[in-house]
């Protein structure tokens, strides 16, 4: 049950400055333990908090592809129905409090450096109660530090209810330390294979645990394949919960970047039609945050707000416009799937491979880069290939490799690679001289890159 009242901070904080904030957040090893990273940390450090989680509804969005648009969404359309509305999201493409925002607005610096300053604090008051009593202390995750950071700001805020999206998983994510009253489950992919599993059956099992008694669930159409659909089935009978299973139906898909798409959707309480300026893949994200807006609410949705809310909601880093002369266009697409959604609403603006822009394509290793370059080449007339600064890159000249290699299978000539970079802001000043039109592609961190260094 929500807790009444105004919450504040129960033991005195040394505020960082802003700069030392993103510091810590960024780095692990400035809060290392002997315990290593458990959910137990992040419950253990709202507790010594005073569970400031507790003061607001929590809403939780798990999936492999699409969870980013549905939490944004789903804030977005509770916010447009009156309520004042927390967002955290993650990973950011460009600062950090990017991962926080409240009633549509990213909190202020110096509200960042305050949650990061109360949450290592409490994380230390954690450590120190563990030392005495003889337990090994915890390691405190960026992750970890940031959720319980945004738990403070959101309190402090007094917002009616925050929107999470689900980091990593969902067993054992930092967001599962709260205990949300309705949860969505996007879809199921291959990805974090190393961490969730190798299967669809196996990642399901970690996404399905925010499955919980209780909650209303919602299950996006991402959950649809079979081996998936059994997992969920099976996780929400032992729950004793009925999902609603989300459906919609594009009626008009758009014709041009910034064009509408038109959809309809049925919920418990009420059939919608939306149109919205969206790109091709979003109705189903959109479909699902609607019913679960309108499963946390217990009511059917005001339709002029609906339709006004999904409109002008930002979707950073997808299909994202951040110049316009010469073009560059971002996508966070990062996993074959994902890969595969926006090349099909690219196909929707622009049939024509040959007339689109060149691909600027970056990888992270740790993903199936194969797969990414199995999508992505194919669509574009030229590629330039350029390695991000993340710690996890694939190296520029192994991307090239396989590039090449895709080329060859596909009979094109190695000339399309106009070049190879070992950095972002290389590749992006050598389009800019030459007037090369952008699409950027690939991995979250070269969105972001490639936003912050366009946009600042």
């Amino acid at each position: 049950m929500k807790r009444q009242g105004v919450y504040s901070v129960p033991f005195e904080v040394a505020e960082l400055a802003y700069d030392d904030a993103v510091a810590i957040a960024a780095d692990t090893g400035k809060i290392s333990g002997d315990a290593g990273p458990l959910l137990e940390t992040v419950v253990d450090m709202l507790e010594e908090l005073e569970r400031p989680d507790e003061h607001f509804d929590c809403i939780q969005v798990a999936g492999t592809n699409g969870k980013t648009s549905t939490t944004r969404f789903a804030a977005a359309i509770l916010r447009g129905e009156g309520k004042r509305t927390a967002l955290y999201t993650s990973p950011q493409l460009v600062r950090y409090e990017e991962r926080m925002e409240v009633d549509g607005a990213v909190v202020k610096p110096s509200e960042f450096a305050h949650g990061v300053s109360v949450a290592a604090e409490a994380g230390r008051r954690v450590n120190a109660h563990r030392v005495a009593a003889g337990e090994p202390s915890y390691t405190i995750t960026p992750f970890d530090l940031l959720t319980v950071a945004a738990m403070v700001v959101f309190a402090e805020a007094r917002v009616d209810v925050a929107v999470l999206e689900v980091g990593l998983g969902g067993r054992w994510d930092a967001t599962s330390a709260t205990d949300p009253v309705a949860v969505a489950i996007t879809g199921i992919g291959l990805d974090h294979t190393r961490i969730l599993g190798d299967t669809l059956g196996q990642i399901a099992c970690e996404k399905a645990a925010v499955i919980k008694p209780g909650r209303f669930v919602v299950l996006g159409e991402g959950t649809h394949v079979p081996e998936v659909q059994r997992v969920m089935n099976e996780r929400c009978a032992a729950c004793g919960v009925t999902p609603w299973v989300v459906s919609h139906e594009t009626l008009r898909e758009p014709d041009r970047i910034g064009g509408v798409v038109s959809f309809r959707t049925r919920t418990p309480r009420a059939e919608y039609r939306v149109d919205m300026r969206k790109p091709a893949y979003q109705p189903q994200n959109a479909a699902c945050a609607i019913a679960l807006a309108e499963g946390y609410l217990g009511c059917a949705l005001n339709v002029g707000a609906l339709e006004r809310s999904l409109d002008s909601c930002p979707i950073p880093g997808r299909f994202d416009v951040v110049r316009t002369d010469p073009l560059v266009l971002v996508d966070a697409c990062h996993n074959p799937q994902s890969c595969e959604n926006f090349v099909r609403a690219l196909n929707e603006v622009e049939p024509c491979m040959s007339n689109r822009p060149a691909l600027l394509i970056a990888a992270l290793s740790d993903k199936d880069v194969s797969g990414i370059v199995d999508v992505l080449v194919p669509a574009f007339p030229q590629i330039v290939i350029a390695q991000t600064a993340s710690d996890r890159a694939m190296p520029a000249g192994e991307l090239a490799d396989l590039v090449r290699a895709k080329l060859g299978e596909l009979g094109r000539d190695e000339g399309d690679v106009l070049s190879v970079f070992e950095d972002v802001a290389s590749a992006l000043d050598w389009a800019t001289a030459s007037g090369l039109e952008l699409v950027a592609a690939g991995t979250i961190t070269l969105a972001g890159e490639v936003a912050g260094l366009l946009r600042g």
